[in-house]
């Protein structure tokens, strides 16, 4: 998996401008599905037929959108001025490397003397060492998305940083998922969506989810840990298996489908933890409102250091997603 989740991590996917990443899935995705859409708003929709009768919809979600900024105005010296696209922590990103979408390279960073507790939008400057607004220009348009410049590198075991596991590691997910089911019967329509936009409100889910109308829904994303030095208390750590939502701030996921993602794991012997987020929500709570609702629920994979240059995960938590999300649907009902 670790190869897919770099193939996919390497492209572009600003919120608004995940066509680059799009591509690259559906390339992936083609073997392994029935057939494949990109929907109005952009998701890539993949889909498995079933074989058995009354087949249900289980619709697995993982979003293709990464947060970066927007270029807005170009200085007289040659600085870009930006807005931030989804939430972003300046005193996490403060003097990391980024890339445009044209593959202009750069620095974000705050202007000279702001202290971190003044760290905002405004505060903070691209520069691509240009001499002037001329020469940035040439290179850089009012509207260009920039992106973190940071590869995927693996670290001790099989614990991997950079930018960005929210949530390209749920799309690797996804597609070792759409692999372990293929060439199988599987009893109900299985539906792959790589949604847009989650960063900036889970637009994409909601338009997928009310095409698909799913009996049943499962995202795939990041969750916070409480494993580090100070952490705020939390039951999730790096490399205890896949992490069973039980609910965050936007969303409580249906209790019978929680028990019965236990289950599986525990009869098949999968790493699992239990998640209680604080704070923060994903694609679930859209999922499960949009049109006449669904049961749903999540699988996260603990990431160190959310929403930065160097979000870090392990491995081995992402392929236990994979597999019990795998056995569920084979178990079917």
């Amino acid at each position: 998996m670790l190869d897919i989740f770099k193939k996919i991590s390497a492209a572009h996917g600003v919120s608004g401008a995940e066509s680059d990443t799009a591509g690259v899935i559906a390339e992936l995705m083609t073997e392994y599905t029935d057939d494949i859409r990109i929907d109005n708003l952009g998701n890539l929709i993949a889909c498995r037929h079933g074989v058995g009768e009354n087949r249900k919809k289980i619709m697995l979600c993982a979003h293709m959108d990464e947060i970066g900024f927007m270029a807005t105005f170009i200085e007289k010296n040659g600085f870009i001025r930006i807005a931030p696209i989804g939430g972003i922590n300046y005193t996490a990103v403060a003097l990391t490397r980024v890339r445009s979408e044209r593959g202009v390279r750069g620095i974000i960073a705050p202007e000279a003397k702001t202290k971190p507790a003044d760290f905002r939008a405004e505060n903070f400057l691209i520069d691509i060492g240009a001499k002037d607004e001329k020469e940035a220009s040439r290179r850089v348009k009012i509207g260009d998305c920039f992106r973190f410049d940071n590869d995927q590198i693996k670290l001790l075991g099989s614990r991997v940083c950079g930018h960005p596991a929210d949530d390209r590691i749920g799309c690797a997910v996804l597609v070792d998922i759409a692999r372990q089911l293929h060439g199988e019967d599987i009893k109900d329509d299985v539906y792959f969506v790589f949604s847009v936009q989650e960063e900036v409100g889970c637009r994409g889910s909601k338009t997928a989810a009310f095409a698909v109308e799913p009996d049943i829904s499962l995202a795939f994303d990041v969750t916070a840990t409480g494993d580090t030095p100070s952490a705020t208390p939390m039951a999730c750590e790096l490399g205890r298996g896949a992490a069973i939502k039980i609910k965050d701030s936007s969303v409580i996921c249906d209790p019978t489908l929680v028990d019965e993602l236990i289950e599986v794991a525990k009869d098949k012997k999968i790493k699992y933890q239990l998640e209680v987020l604080l704070y923060g929500g994903t694609d679930t709570s859209s999922m499960q409102m949009t049109g006449a609702g669904s049961r749903a629920g999540a699988l996260s994979i603990p990431t160190r250091y959310i929403h930065s240059a160097n979000e870090m995960i392990d491995m081995a938590d992402a392929q236990a997603c994979a597999d019990l999300a795998a056995e569920y649907i084979r178990r079917g009902e």
